[in-house]
């Protein structure tokens, strides 16, 4: 294990209602995001900073977390294209196709609602190619 000294955020966890639901989703975008699956129980998964528990885990207190909104960093645009075509095959619903959006120049994302309702977004932060007027912002 690796301490990291500077970072904002050090690891978030997300309660779910459906583990088997929430682990094919987030199995499907973190591959193609290259991001393993780094361990996994009964009840719960993590990759990298992300544990994704049920209610009924030790961690979770029996609680489910609310509604959240998370942004994976793609390595290229390509990368959100696969990002939003995985994630619907692996049962995520649409909050945003892949596009440009207005947030800076070059702000190319994609929105998916993962099985409980998060919002989860691939971002590639690269030159702008057009106009992102038109595109639908989701938070």
């Amino acid at each position: 294990m690796e301490l990291h000294r500077g970072r904002l955020i050090d690891h978030l966890q997300l309660v779910v209602r459906d583990l088997p639901a929430s682990r094919r989703f987030y199995e499907s975008v973190l591959k193609v995001l290259d991001i393993p699956i780094g361990g996994s129980a009964e009840d719960y998964f993590w990759a990298d900073e992300l544990f994704v528990s049920s209610a009924d885990s030790r961690a979770a207190l029996g609680k489910l977390t609310g509604r959240h909104h998370l942004a994976f960093q793609a390595r290229d645009r390509a990368m959100v294209d696969a990002f939003y075509s995985a994630g619907l095959d692996g049962g995520g619903q649409d909050n945003g196709a892949p596009g440009e959006r207005p947030y800076h120049p070059g702000y190319y994302a994609a929105f998916l609602l993962d099985p409980d309702g998060n919002n989860i977004e691939a971002v590639y932060h690269g030159p702008a190619t057009r106009s992102a007027a038109s595109v639908k912002i989701s938070f």
